[in-house]
């Protein structure tokens, strides 16, 4: 469901009587423009029931309380984040576009999603096991898909892909939440040029397993 969809199911009045998914939709957009404004302590579900337009009780019917919500909400995006760097990933065989592609992922997941990264890379509930558990998982899954390909192009092996493709995920988030926090001058593709650049001179230095350096 995208930010529009969700800001529009969130906008219908009180009372009106939705399908099961679709209130769940409806109660999940509201509760993600919640969760980013004011972050997860300071929310409360008066404030998303309200910013829903359902009462508590039908809040509650969907999610039993504030954490499930919030979890529902990390899963759909972490999910989201996953999807957009295998596809970024499977788009092309030739690796120097996959950087790019991989970066631009990282860039477009900051930008958009209605400002959900920030309850997967800057959560105020960070000390929540299970908050942890999930973001650490999309960071591994993420990492993983990565790995897989510079093992399979470089014959490195599978630990050396690793802390490989941990260090350009990493790279990628950071500087992506930089340039979106620091309402920098320079575009989204100039940015992921920029960067697709610096990340490619280190990965190119790695040479195609099978194929002689010289």
């Amino acid at each position: 469901m995208t930010a529009t969809e969700q800001t529009e199911a969130a906008a219908r009045p009180r009372g009106t009587r939705l399908p099961r998914r679709a209130r769940r939709n409806q109660l999940l957009g509201a509760a993600q423009e919640v969760f980013v404004a004011q972050g997860y302590h300071a929310a409360a579900m008066d404030d998303i029931a309200e910013r829903a337009g359902v009462s508590k009780p039908v809040l509650y019917q969907h999610f039993p309380g504030k954490l499930d919500l919030y979890l529902a909400l990390l899963d759909q995006h972490c999910e989201s984040l996953l999807t957009a760097v295998r596809t970024a990933l499977e788009s092309t065989t030739d690796n120097k576009l996959r950087v790019a592609a991989t970066m631009d992922a990282y860039f477009a997941y900051v930008q958009d999603q209605g400002g959900a990264f920030r309850l997967v890379f800057e959560s105020d509930l960070t000390n929540e096991p299970a908050v942890r558990e999930r973001v650490e998982k999309v960071t591994l899954e993420c990492a993983t898909a990565i790995s897989e390909v510079i093992a399979e192009d470089t014959g490195l092996s599978k630990d050396e892909s690793m802390l490989l493709a941990v260090g350009l995920g990493g790279f990628a988030q950071v500087v992506a939440r930089y340039w979106l926090h620091s309402e920098s001058e320079v575009d989204r593709d100039k940015a992921v040029e920029l960067l697709s650049s610096l990340a490619w001179r280190g990965v190119a230095g790695f040479p195609l397993h099978g194929v002689d350096p010289h």
